[in-house]
Parts: C-alpha cells; structure tokens; sequence
C-alpha cells in the first residue's frame, strides 16, 4: 500500500473519487490508487474543492499546497502535494487506514 510517489517538488498520488456520498472521507487503497468519498456532487467543480479540501485536511498541508494536476474532469485523477515527502505520506496514510 503505497499510492504516494515522489516528485521533484514533493509528492502525486492517484485518486479515484466517489461523489455524493453521505461523508467525505479516505475509504482504502486499491492497486496504489487512493479512494475517496466525497459528499459533493461533481457540477461546477465542487467536488474537486472538496477533494482539495479533504486532502489538505488529513494530510496536514496548506491547501495551496494541493493541486489536481490530471483528471479535472474525471473520476480518477492526479493529485500533486507540493513540498511533502512521499515516504511521510504513505506512513501517514497507514495509520489512518489502520494498516
């Protein structure tokens, strides 16, 4: 389990994204790509500020930090968090995952 690669100016990460669900939240890890539920619906790009939103949250990271590099429009995308480590990430997302 380890979604998070390293980039030149910190860490991207795979995400696929549920929306309307009944809360936002981190729901596991499938073949390295994060799954989110988000409670936005996807119209106006609502539910991508809340995927910002939700990852500067639980990660710890100013949400400037947080960009959608790849698939604005679709239900996967790429999520690059400038200036975090990718190793500090995925330990992170272990404990939250309990794994």
């Amino acid at each position: 389990m380890s979604p998070f690669a390293a980039t030149a100016s910190g860490a991207s990460v795979r995400v696929r994204v549920t929306p309307r669900a009944g809360r936002s939240s981190l729901t596991g890890v499938r073949d390295d790509v994060l799954l989110v539920r988000l409670a936005a619906p996807p119209v106006e790009g609502a539910a991508n500020e809340a995927l910002v939103e939700l990852v500067s949250r639980t990660f710890g990271v100013p949400r400037r930090a947080v960009t959608i590099t790849a698939g604005e429009r679709s239900r996967t995308k790429r999520v690059e968090i400038l200036g975090a480590g990718a190793d500090s990430l995925n330990t992170r997302l272990g404990g939250l995952l309990g794994g």
